[in-house]
């Protein structure tokens, strides 16, 4: 095992994946000359030339097309997004072009392309920087959307994510992009659409993904000092959704709390919920508690954005409260 940053994790998934596949490229915003806007890219460059790493305009609508004819065309785009933020400018060939291709094309067309970029929070960004599109592009048939949480799943997922064959939104965090984790010496790749429990536990099950899990785990280290013990699942896949894994937990321990960084309707916390009400309803000892940020834009104060986002102490409140303590 090597001990690498997050960014690194990223930069090495898509230059082994380049290494092996000519039909593979990057292409975004300051992917190239700049080595990424958070260095997730950094030597590819100077690896692969500028026909393979390709900087663009700011024109997300652009760039998202020319993935998405280039992937009809037999390539294997990577387009990169600075941010998810601005992905809603290219969204309607994300949704409408790339997730709909083949079943539009009576399967004639397979769409490989994977988006990738921060979504979520990311300190005093303000409201128009700050929102979280897990459950956006989820909502959507015909794309996979994953989000890691530490730099051995971000590398594992990301190959994986390179080699299908349908279009992959893959979610990271620029304050992620600095953290470090064990990354394994040898090849080795991630299935989409599994989750992993990361924490045995036996007294409630808490689901997360992405950073925000970090306050899953703070607060399951505190309540083991008071003879709570957490399971912690991390869902990694948002869709297609390991179902099966998330109800084994809540069978075994009879309690639910879902962590999401995400506004409180519609969201990956309500599915999971739903899914675990009807299939495991007479399991639970305890109604199922989500937490999610507050019902507003993303504020720009450091004292209303500490308020506004979900930590460790929400968790502990909502693990005490499905076991009536």
């Amino acid at each position: 095992m090597k001990t690498i940053q997050f960014r690194e994790a990223i930069a090495e998934a898509m230059s082994e994946e380049m290494r092996k596949d000519e039909s593979i490229y990057l292409m975004g915003e300051e992917v190239a000359e700049y080595n990424g806007a958070y260095k997730a890219s950094k030597g590819m460059l100077d690896e692969f030339g500028p026909e393979r790493v390709i900087d663009t305009p700011i024109s997300e609508l652009g760039f998202a097309g020319i993935g998405v004819g280039s992937a009809m065309n037999g390539n294997r785009p990577i387009i990169e997004f600075m941010t998810f933020n601005f992905a809603l400018v290219g969204i309607d060939q994300i949704i409408n072009n790339a997730a709909k291709m083949r079943q539009m094309s009576g399967g004639q067309f397979n769409i490989p392309i994977v988006f990738r970029g921060p979504t979520a929070s990311a300190g005093q960004l303000a409201a128009t920087h700050s929102q979280a599109f897990e459950s956006w592009y989820a909502n959507c048939p015909g794309l996979k959307v994953v989000v890691p949480s530490n730099p051995m799943d971000a590398k594992g997922l990301l190959k994986s994510a390179i080699r299908d064959d349908d279009p992959v939104i893959f979610m990271e965090s620029e304050q992620m992009y600095g953290d470090k984790g064990e990354v394994p010496e040898e090849e080795y790749t991630l299935p989409l659409g599994k989750a992993e429990v990361k924490r045995e536990g036996t007294d409630v099950t808490i689901v997360s993904f992405g950073k925000i899990i970090k306050e899953a785990y703070k607060a399951a280290e505190e309540l083991e000092g008071e003879g709570i013990s957490c399971e912690i699942i991390d869902l990694m896949t948002v869709r297609p959704m390991d179902h099966d894994t998330i109800l084994e937990s809540v069978r075994k321990t009879n309690r639910l709390v879902v962590l999401e960084e995400a506004w409180p309707f519609g969201n990956v916390a309500t599915e999971i919920t739903y899914q675990v009400q009807s299939r495991a309803f007479d399991y639970l000892d305890a109604p199922i508690v989500k937490i999610n940020t507050a019902d507003t834009p993303a504020p720009y104060s450091p004292v209303l954005l500490q308020e506004w986002l979900p930590n460790h102490e929400d968790v502990i409140k909502a693990v005490k409260k499905v076991l009536y303590k």
